[in-house]
């Protein structure tokens, strides 16, 4: 079943990317580098679905979407990086005590 799974999490990968890369070209929402943003989230569904819930993927995973949605945020100008990185480091604090 493990390499089912691990089939299934590249594939995906491979689709978020792809798609990250036609909406760069496609310029849709100009300005937001996709591929940092959805290589992200993809990276933090990846854990989870590949490592399954364990303490550190309900840390990490959850992080990395957070993260992607932060930088997308700050990518459109609707964020400041000097409030990016402390909503980081609070979400780091909430998700590890989560755990």
């Amino acid at each position: 079943m493990q390499g089912k799974s691990q089939s299934i999490a590249i594939s995906l990968l491979v689709i978020a990317v792809g798609g990250a890369w036609l909406l760069n070209t496609m310029n849709i929402i100009p300005g937001v580098n996709w591929v940092w943003t959805v290589g992200l989230a993809a990276s933090g569904v990846l854990l989870v679905m590949l490592t399954g819930l364990n303490k550190l993927s309900v840390v990490v995973g959850p992080f990395l979407l957070v993260a992607s949605i932060l930088s997308l945020l700050r990518q459109q100008g609707t964020l400041h990086i000097d409030r990016e990185v402390p909503y980081l480091v609070i979400a780091l604090g909430v998700l590890m005590l989560f755990s």
